[in-house]
């Protein structure tokens, strides 16, 4: 069985699997909720992957507190809950999109566009790898 990343964001929502191990994570895609429903895609997900978890990282302020968009996040995560029947784990993200965007700089990837394109996957990478790595520990 594998576990899914989730960067959630309103526009937003990047993806990331991790290998049948629980060792690596890769990133998988980008949900864009705009133009479709994020619970069922991510829904299709866990039925064709073979999900067994699902990690989502959750904007925790760097004060420690939790802030709009942790709340709005938590109320993501309670609609997920409801859709796959799984469980699901709320992870601490705090500057997981800060370090996606340094990996991309380091990747010589420029252009805010580009950048787009796919931090959002970055970031859900940084979360469910932070987490698999946690597992080792």
């Amino acid at each position: 069985m594998r576990t899914l990343g989730v960067d959630y964001g309103e526009k937003k929502i990047g993806i990331a699997l991790s290998d049948f191990t629980n060792t690596i994570a890769t990133p998988l895609c980008v949900i864009d909720s705009e133009n479709s429903d994020p619970v069922e895609e991510i829904k299709k997900i866990v039925s064709e992957h073979e999900i067994n978890r699902i990690v989502v990282g959750l904007p925790i302020n760097m004060s420690g507190t939790i802030g709009k968009r942790a709340i709005i996040t938590k109320e993501f995560i309670g609609k997920l809950s409801e859709a796959v029947d799984v469980e699901i784990i709320e992870w601490d993200e705090r500057l997981s999109t800060r370090f996606s965007d340094r990996i991309l700089n380091k990747a010589k990837i420029k252009g805010r566009k580009n950048k787009k394109t796919v931090i959002d996957k970055i970031a859900a990478t940084f979360i469910l790898q932070g987490y698999l790595d946690s597992l080792s520990r």
